[in-house]
């Protein structure tokens, strides 16, 4: 299915970058914004804001807060992974605690995760 894209989301969009959480300006800043392959924070992707998204990869990190870890949070995590699959994209979510306390470790697992979905074409990047 093609990527679709909603420009009505964008104000929201500059609105949520503006007003990150800790934790994922501590990625963004940190980590994903010197990553050698492109990533966009707060990317509209369908009817959804995405936390971080790398085209090259097909990659989605999503950092959750404690809302997502109620029943109806996880409903809207589940429902949201499954419309972006239709994308062929992947979806990997990490805990703010884990940013907190792992930061290195969920470094480390971006890392492997866009290096195994670029087949080895990652080393011609840097």
């Amino acid at each position: 299915m093609p990527l679709q894209y909603n420009g009505k989301y964008i104000p929201l969009a500059k609105a949520l970058r503006k007003n990150a959480t800790k934790e994922e300006n501590r990625l963004w800043y940190d980590y994903l914004s010197k990553y050698p392959v492109r990533f966009q924070r707060q990317k509209v992707i369908g009817g959804f804001i995405i936390d971080f998204y790398c085209y090259k990869a097909k990659l989605i990190i999503e950092i959750d807060g404690a809302q997502h870890y109620t029943e109806e949070g996880r409903k809207n995590d589940d429902f949201r992974t499954e419309i972006l699959d239709g994308y062929d994209l992947s979806v990997i979510r990490f805990t703010n605690r884990q940013v907190n306390e792992n930061f290195m470790g969920v470094c480390g697992f971006i890392d492997k995760t866009v290096r195994e979905r670029l087949d080895n074409s990652f080393s011609q990047l840097r």
